[in-house]
């Protein structure tokens, strides 16, 4: 019997964009819970509309949360001016005060002071059990209706952290963590945080919460940006921001505290709290009065600052009365009808006032047109055309200004349209997306797979800049897709969306990624539907690289610009990192820099090591033949040696969160097999579908590869970059790849004829007025670093060979040494008759002076001082 995948029910209630998480949120027995990039209570989700409240001045038994009465008083005002949470953030909140906050529908974000006790980290000398003093902070209120999380800390200092370095307060706040979960398993664990130790790496925590203060909007929007990046697919909360009026105005205080908080939700946080609830504030003995970051005054005499936030909070994360366009949803399948029914559910509980949505279903033989029919959309029923068909046919069907394509094993957040046409709005951009998590799966397969390489990534040039986002949650303007002439069809299964973005960028679109515009997308349940799924990727790839090869590396792997996304990232490799703090820790914002992978363990991931493990393999079993040849059996242990222990060191490392041990080993091993066969997979499917290191163009003739000298006289001028431009573009219709040189480079364009082969071409243009040029070229083959050592490595034991009288070995690694040779010089040869023939037709002919291209100048044509410079090949 088929089991029926469903979304969980998260749907928001009419009448705003989200619930405002007051009392009809508080479902009896519900607590928050981390959902993707939200929280949620019960089956709403929660966005955080808070205050800080305290410090105050504590009674003769040190109690600072003692008078009742008043915090009832400031409860109630709280709830009508639409907040719904409170952070008490120093003290250990009574329960007192979490009934009260029960009682008003309020949610309490819990500080268990960490901040205070590492000091003890640098000197033991009488430290308590700081993990038993969490446990029994923690016990006196566990299980707490009202409890919104527990926040470990608010803000280490900077030199602390600095003296003591990073790894010691990440452990010190990892054992905090565990202390809360032992003893309240249910409850969300964050750690509040502060630019200037933003370097922390905390990824055991339920969301990132960060205090920062930055008044201007756009600075704001980019360091959420940032911000969004650290916290990857968990919630970002706004611990605190605020502006202090007694320096800066009532005034300017509510105008700021609007747009902070406008732009807080609208780059897509969980919430924000602002600092603080009343200017009463008492700290180290004695009433601060040095400054007013309070919406009330000390006698809860209300601000204009209450006001503007009410309003900010009201409108969260979007003003309702906004104007959205329509959008097409468009869900194109073929045999989903397993999981296409809780990916309609979702499209359902879309909180989006005008969309139509679109299923095309691409000549299945299940029973997916049953399963849509059950659901408002329009049907469209073809024959198996492969994805990227069917995905032309849906924007054919679309009437909105906008379509949004998901996969039919995904489902939508409830304002995942919401945050895609925001992201339109403010950047103009051609296309959004956003990330696609997948969801906690009972299936210990999908659940590795989902931290294993090879899954729907996003790759950005910057924090909200992308270069590729997947299709399973792409949006793009209708107009844009209709002048770009839709999908490439030759795209069946993967591929479509790569190529897609590509074509944006070369027509001078922007694309955009909103991390809140977020989907649920299940990975694969099987190591059989994994491995099939890389190796379609992989023939994907071998048609990616025919229709780009300027794209693709020699080796054949896309160069991407941007940063590759995804869990599976986080451990490539074992790295340093390195924090910018700034001179003796100064610096404002302080940043973790990752290191890159080491060369070995990038080289090892690759799909081509495993056609260099086949060749040692080769080489070994000559043994019988030449005795030397022993010596390559330790480099084939080797080589095999490395991706196993790189597969290993991922898997091994990857967190799967709180479970029995046996789950967790369980999921290792999987994850760490995954990682290892995975490179096996995606070669397989490249070499099948001709993308091979040995690949190589249909050459349209040959020239003898070496170094010549060009020179051409022009009687019509033209920018120098025109021209170059003009022949890269000859260049790249030749169907070779071609590579622009850097502003390092002695050399203008790489032509490459294979992976063995290339040559290089440098350009120099002199003007000699009248409209005149001089133009030289000089053309240089290139042949490959790795080959050519590898060819003369194999000559030399051919010869050794030779002169030990075993002759089989000896022509063995002859033919494989000349075969490496030959395939350089074909290629390097392949690649100088493109160069040539497109020197050739870069020019007009009526505009050279002498002939097309020749190799000598005609010196009688050619003034005097042109001619001293002109060059013979």
């Amino acid at each position: 019997m088929r089991a029926e995948i469903s979304p969980p029910d998260v749907s928001v209630d009419a009448p705003s964009l989200s619930s405002n998480g007051l009392a009809d949120i508080a479902q009896a027995g519900a607590r928050p819970r981390v959902h993707g990039k939200f929280l949620f209570v019960g089956d709403r989700k929660l966005y955080v509309k808070g205050v800080t409240y305290g410090a105050f001045e504590p009674d003769s038994d040190g109690h600072e949360y003692h008078d009742l009465e008043v915090i009832d008083r400031d409860f109630a005002l709280m709830l009508e001016s639409g907040i719904n949470a409170v952070r008490i953030p120093h003290t250990m909140p009574p329960r007192s005060l979490l009934d009260a906050a029960e009682n008003h529908g309020l949610k309490v974000m819990v500080g268990l002071s960490a901040e205070q006790y590492a000091g003890y980290l640098a000197d033991r000398k009488d430290a308590p059990d700081l993990e038993q003093v969490v446990r029994d902070k923690v016990a006196a209120v566990a299980g707490h209706p009202a409890i919104l999380c527990y926040a470990l800390g608010n803000e280490i200092q900077p030199p602390l952290a600095r003296w003591l370095g990073r790894k010691t307060i990440e452990r010190y706040l990892e054992r905090l963590y565990e202390a809360v979960k032992d003893t309240d398993p249910g409850g969300l664990v964050t750690y509040v945080n502060y630019p200037t130790t933003e370097y922390l790496d905390l990824p055991f925590l339920d969301f990132l919460a960060f205090n920062v203060y930055l008044e201007k909007r756009d600075r704001l929007e980019s360091y959420l940006a940032r911000l969004h990046s650290l916290a990857g697919d968990r919630p970002l909360l706004m611990s605190e921001l605020g502006l202090d009026a007694l320096r800066n105005g009532e005034d300017v205080q509510a105008n700021a505290l609007d747009g902070q908080i406008r732009q807080t939700f609208a780059s897509g946080c969980a919430g924000a709290f602002v600092f603080s609830w009343t200017d009463e504030w008492f700290r180290a003995g004695e009433y601060v009065d040095d400054w007013a970051f309070g919406l009330t005054r000390p006698d809860r005499e209300p601000k204009p600052a209450l006001a503007a936030v009410t309003s900010a909070f009201a409108h969260a994360p979007f003003p309702l009365e906004r104007d959205w366009p329509r959008v097409s949803v468009v869900v194109c399948t073929f045999n989903g009808g397993r999981t296409l029914g809780a990916t309609l559910q979702g499209i359902e509980r879309l909180e989006y006032p005008d969309l139509q949505v679109i299923v095309v279903d691409d000549g299945s033989t299940d029973d997916t047109a049953a399963v849509a029919a059950k659901f408002d959309v329009r049907l469209i029923r073809t024959p198996n055309g492969g994805l990227g068909a069917a995905r032309n046919v849906g924007a054919a069907a679309a009437t909105g200004e906008i379509v949004a394509y998901i996969d039919d094993d995904a489902w939508p957040d409830p304002h995942w349209l919401h945050y895609l046409v925001d992201t339109f709005d403010r950047t103009g951009s051609a296309a959004v997306g956003g990330p696609n998590i997948p969801p906690l799966d009972a299936n210990a397969v999908a659940e590795s797979v989902a931290h294993s390489p090879g899954g729907p990534i996003h790759v950005l040039l910057s924090n909200t800049e992308a270069e590729h986002i997947p299709g399973c949650n792409f949006s793009i303007r209708k107009d844009v897709l209709d002048e770009l002439g839709g999908f490439d069809a030759q795209f069946r299964a993967a591929g479509d969306d790569v190529d897609l973005c590509w074509r944006l960028q070369e027509a001078g679109h922007g694309i955009s990624f909103n991390p809140a515009a977020m989907v649920w997308h299940h990975r694969r349940n099987s190591v059989r539907a994994y491995w099939r799924q890389q190796r379609g990727y992989g023939r994907a790839e071998a048609l990616l690289e025919r229709k780009w090869p300027q794209r693709y590396n020699a080796a054949g792997h896309v160069s991407w610009g941007g940063d590759m996304y995804g869990s599976a990232f986080a451990r490539l490799a074992f790295k340093r990192s390195r924090i910018y703090n700034g001179v003796c820790g100064f610096a404002p914002f302080q940043t973790l820099y990752q290191g890159t992978p080491s060369v070995l363990d990038s080289l090892a991931r690759l799909p081509e090591w495993y056609l260099g493990i086949a060749v040692l393999a080769c080489l070994s079993a000559l043994t019988p033949f030449w005795a030397p040849l022993l010596y390559v059996v330790p480099l084939l242990g080797a080589a095999l040696l490395l991706p196993l222990v790189g597969a290993l060191y991922s898997g091994f490392w990857t967190r799967f969160g709180r479970r029995r041990a046996r789950e967790v080993w369980q999921l290792h091993a999987i994850t760490s097999f995954l990682h290892a066969t995975q490179p096996l997979a995606r070669l397989v499917g490249r070499i099948g579908h001709g993308l091979t290191p040995w690949r190589g163009r249909r050459p349209a003739g040959l020239a003898l590869p070496r170094q010549r000298e060009l020179a051409i006289w022009l009687e019509t001028w033209r920018e120098p970059e025109d021209r170059l431009a003009d022949l890269t573009d000859a260049l790249r219709r030749t169907g070779l790849a071609v590579r622009l040189g850097g502003a390092f480079d002695q050399w203008d364009a790489e032509v490459r004829g294979g992976m063995f082969g290339a040559v290089r071409l440098l350009f120099a243009a002199e003007d000699h007025g009248a409209g005149t040029q001089h133009v030289r070229f000089r053309i240089s083959p290139r042949y490959s670093r790795a080959a050519t050592p590898v060819a003369l490595a194999l000559l030399v034991l051919a010869v050794a060979a030779a002169v030990s009288g075993a002759w089989v070995a000896a022509v063995l690694l002859g033919a494989i040494s000349a075969a490496f040779f030959s395939r350089s010089l074909l290629e390097c040869a392949v690649a100088s008759a493109a160069a040539l023939g497109c020197l050739a037709s870069v020019e007009k002919p009526e505009e050279a002076a002498v002939g097309i291209v020749s190799p000598r100048v005609n010196r009688a044509e050619v003034p005097r001082e042109a001619s001293r410079a002109s060059m013979t090949p």
